[in-house]
């Protein structure tokens, strides 16, 4: 099986301050991977654990680089900032990962 080797790589993660986005992104920070972390939670959910904040302590903790950007998916301003700040931040993106949704 190969694997794609993830040290200094820069992944790009709507909905990476929890569930299933913040998991991948955990995983790629042992690999030593850079994570953009595009998600809306700045503030924490009365239900919900986790912020942008809190996930990129985690991400930081695990090894890898975190960059938490406030993204609402819905926001085209949002994105591109987000996208620009990654660029001038890590030098580019490699990898999208999609794990965002509105309803």
């Amino acid at each position: 099986m190969n694997t794609i080797k993830l040290a200094g790589k820069t992944l790009f993660i709507t909905g990476a301050s929890r569930g299933i986005g913040k998991a991948i992104a955990l995983k790629a920070a042992a690999d030593g991977a850079n994570i953009v972390i595009a998600a809306k939670t700045a503030e924490p959910h009365p239900k919900l654990a986790g912020t942008i904040f809190t996930a990129a302590e985690e991400i930081e903790k695990a090894g890898g680089k975190a960059l938490p950007c406030i993204v609402d998916v819905r926001n085209e301003t949002q994105v591109k900032s987000a996208v620009e700040n990654a660029v001038k931040t890590f030098g580019g993106i490699d990898i999208f990962n999609q794990h965002s949704f509105s309803h």
